[in-house]
């Protein structure tokens, strides 16, 4: 097995060992992507002298053998929405094609802080709107496991680059399934923690009450461990959650026993893959002879999670990309306008996309007068009504067991001239964006060949028990 390949713990131990050096699995990342990425398309831009440059600092770290990170030295992937400084931050659109950050998301300072080694920025769909990565400028990312496929997005580049090798671990970000859904379809870990746990100073937004960073991983530890470097408190974000940061790795050997899980009827229903569901409850059966309770329980208003969450989304992502006008920064028209408005819209119609426009004009609509009160504010209450289900069901389980999708992986071009087809890819996720909870996909095993991811889904800042059950999963699906 090439180091590219490996587990991020695994390596880690190495490394500490002294039996292998950060040098030797850059360069086999680097290989990986030479050899794979005209084919997938992983990533907008790559750094490999930055990355040698980081690894053999990293190595001067080891031979000093003094006290390291689980990161240092591990080569890590960056979704191209995160702010990096000094390396270009597209978020997938012509209207940043020519942006440099002058400074680090906080994320970002915290992984390099531990001795990570920057690989990338990862592809994604155009400010991350979208369900599989074919909205970039760069055209879409082909799923490693079958090439003519989707690999899901917005954070597609990322958790295609795992699974290739092309990079060991990843930052994704998930508005409303961006990480969970490309981990299903390209059978890797990811999660998305709860809003407020990992600080989003310095990710460019889409929908600022929805999006969130969490990490992209081919194992359950190498989740928390990504996790425990780039969650806390920051200072610098006014929504960042000022709570107790556990280590995350500790709750892994946790025993099933006793742990209530809840199946939600609502998510079992027609319009679900019946092998895909077959997939999920063998996995739920498995985990109820390792002494976990199941328990339905209901979240009556999931019907309308997808439409109360694009009406939500787009509004803020209206007024977000507001600032996208050829004046302050990015892409300016340069047809010769006198008027500045003329300038503005000129601009923004050769900047953005057409999914980007389309949500942009679907946000003004429902934020005008006359219209916000019946969609905006009653969305909402919606969203209200969506977090009190799942706070009714918290009462009897621990966590929630679902899919993570509908559908496996799609054709490239399949769904991409009907919006609604594929909006609705998001059904399983979206709720808990707007819920603020957390969650993960797993891998549950395949359907001819393809990959099935099984979400998991925690109450607020109990990410543990999610990695408890699905460290749990693993372990028996390896074993």
């Amino acid at each position: 097995m090439e180091l590219c390949d490996r587990n991020a713990s695994e390596l880690a131990g190495l490394l500490r060992k002294g039996e292998i050096n950060s040098r030797e699995i850059t360069e086999s990342v680097l290989k990986r992507i030479d050899e794979k990425e005209k084919d997938i398309n992983s990533f907008v831009t790559t750094t490999p002298e930055m990355a040698l440059a980081q690894a053999e600092m990293a190595d001067k770290i080891f031979r000093k053998r003094g006290e390291v990170s689980p990161l240092t030295g591990i080569p890590i992937a960056i979704k191209d929405i995160l702010c990096t400084q000094g390396i270009k931050t597209t978020c997938g659109s012509n209207i940043l094609s020519n942006f440099i950050p002058t400074y680090n998301a906080t994320a970002i300072e915290k992984i390099l802080e531990q001795g990570a080694v920057i690989i990338g920025k990862t592809n994604m769909d155009e400010f991350g709107m979208g369900s599989s990565t074919e909205n970039s400028i760069i055209g879409p990312t082909h799923n490693p496991v079958n090439t003519e496929l989707v690999s899901g997005g917005s954070s597609g580049g990322s958790a295609a680059a795992v699974a290739s090798g092309e990079c060991v671990l990843a930052l994704g970000t998930d508005t409303g399934g961006s990480i969970r859904q490309p981990s299903s379809f390209c059978g890797t870990a990811g999660m998305k923690p709860t809003y407020g746990r990992v600080s989003r100073y310095g990710l460019i937004s889409y929908a600022s009450s929805l999006d969130q960073i969490g990490p992209i991983a081919r194992s359950v530890e190498d989740c928390a461990m990504l996790l425990n470097c780039i969650c806390g408190h920051d200072r610098l974000d006014s929504t960042s959650a000022d709570v107790e940061k556990p280590d995350f790795l500790q709750s892994l050997d946790k025993d099933l026993k006793g742990v209530k899980i809840g199946l939600p009827k609502e998510y079992f229903i027609e319009g679900l893959d019946p092998a895909i569901k077959n997939n999920v409850m063998n996995a739920v059966g498995k985990l109820e002879e390792a002494g976990a309770d199941i328990i339905e329980v209901s979240l009556p208003h999931t019907k309308y999670a997808v439409s109360t969450y694009y009406l939500i989304a787009t509004a803020e992502a209206s007024s977000n990309l507001a600032r996208y006008d050829g004046v302050r920064y990015g892409f300016r028209s340069d047809e010769e306008i006198s008027d500045s408005l003329m300038m503005y819209e000129d601009t923004r119609s050769k900047g953005f996309g057409r999914e980007v426009k389309r949500r942009i004009m679907l946000g003004t609509y429902v934020l005008s007068a006359g219209y916000y009160d019946a969609y905006y504010l009653k969305a909402q209450k919606v969203r209200n009504l969506i977090r009190q289900d799942f706070d009714n069901a918290f009462k009897s389980v621990d966590c929630m067991i679902t899919p993570s999708s509908p559908c496996l992986p799609f054709k490239l071009g399949e769904k991409m001239n009907n919006p609604l087809q594929m909006y609705l890819v998001d059904i399983y996720t979206v709720s808990l964006n707007l819920s603020g909870l957390p969650g993960m996909s797993i891998n549950c095993g395949t359907v001819n060949s393809l990959p099935v991811g099984m979400q998991i889904i925690g109450k607020p800042f109990d990410e543990e028990m999610i990695l408890t059950v699905a460290h749990a999963w693993e372990k028996m699906r390896s074993g």
